[in-house]
């Protein structure tokens, strides 16, 4: 059964979700925008028996404390400092990374800064390639480029319901598979006083994760770790092409295209426990440490 636990770290309340064993190998699950580790209720449910699973809420999102930001910087060196030390706090020497949209750039600044914590990684929906991008972000790339002339643009592009809508459906036209309480939740959150000043700082911090993209591209070529890519076909932000530029960063991963978009376990949380369970099943085997 999960719990939700909140704990301090850096004078800031993170909030997390937790469920299986207190010694079972850690499965870290790092959400998206504008998500929370709500987004990984699915697995928490189904992946328990074996696996310690944790997620937490970055600050700034979900249940955790949300600072303006005169009172704390909004990048993403700043969230994977504060989710590294997350981890600290809850004595895990070692974990799989599961990466999901924003959990990407905060995943993979903690994959380079210590490698030796990393056992595995599972990327779903997450970019680190210039040609995993998709038309959606010629507005983004515009505020970043002028940001006070194109704020209004990338509020409707971005914090708009219905762009919240749009990033989960995408294109998939089986539309009644999604319950709308996915995006009107979302949006509720997005909402909130002082939340639209925060997620806006954020993503022009974004475009630092873009400079990085041959930083991370060179470490997996270099590390090869044991990876699972899941992606959601339907995604309508980040491009299906983008697996092909994961193969060829990491010929040894297993790749899997689902019939799902942006956050594909809305869809698909089945199969991709699937695939996630054969995957660890596979590290198990190889390695009785885990």
């Amino acid at each position: 059964m999960p719990r939700y636990r909140t704990v301090t770290v850096a004078g800031l309340d993170v909030f997390y979700r937790e469920a299986g064993p207190a010694g079972a190998p850690v499965l870290l699950l790092l959400h998206g925008f504008p998500s929370s580790s709500r987004m990984y209720e699915p697995l928490l449910e189904c992946l328990a028996d074996r696996w310690r699973l944790i997620a937490p809420d970055y600050p700034g999102f979900g249940h955790s404390s949300a600072p303006a930001p005169a009172d704390f910087a909004y990048t993403f060196d700043h969230l994977a400092d504060v989710t590294a030390r997350f981890v600290d706090a809850l004595g895990i020497e070692h974990y799989t990374l599961y990466v999901q949209d924003y959990g990407g750039p905060v995943g993979f600044r903690m994959a380079l800064a210590r490698p030796d914590r990393l056992d595995a990684l599972i990327i779903q929906n997450a970019v680190a390639h210039e040609g995993g991008l998709g038309p959606l972000w010629r507005t983004r790339r515009a505020f970043w480029d002028d940001r006070a002339a194109n704020e209004p643009a990338l509020r409707e592009n971005f914090l708009s319901l219905a762009a919240t809508r749009t990033r989960h459906i995408g294109t998939d036209p089986a539309i009644d598979r999604y319950d709308p309480d996915l995006w009107t939740d979302e949006h509720a959150f997005l909402s909130r006083s002082g939340q639209a000043e925060i997620q806006l700082e954020l993503f022009y911090d974004y475009r630092t994760n873009v400079a990085a993209y041959p930083v991370w591209q060179r470490w997996l070529s270099e590390h090869r770790p044991r990876t699972l890519v899941l992606w959601g076909r339907h995604d309508a932000s980040f491009q299906v092409q983008e697996t092909d530029n994961y193969r060829a960063d990491l010929p040894d991963a297993q790749v899997h295209l689902l019939d799902g978009g942006h956050f594909v376990l809305d869809t698909c949380a089945d199969e991709a426990a699937g695939h996630i369970r054969a995957f660890l099943e596979e590290l198990v085997d190889d390695d009785p440490r885990l």
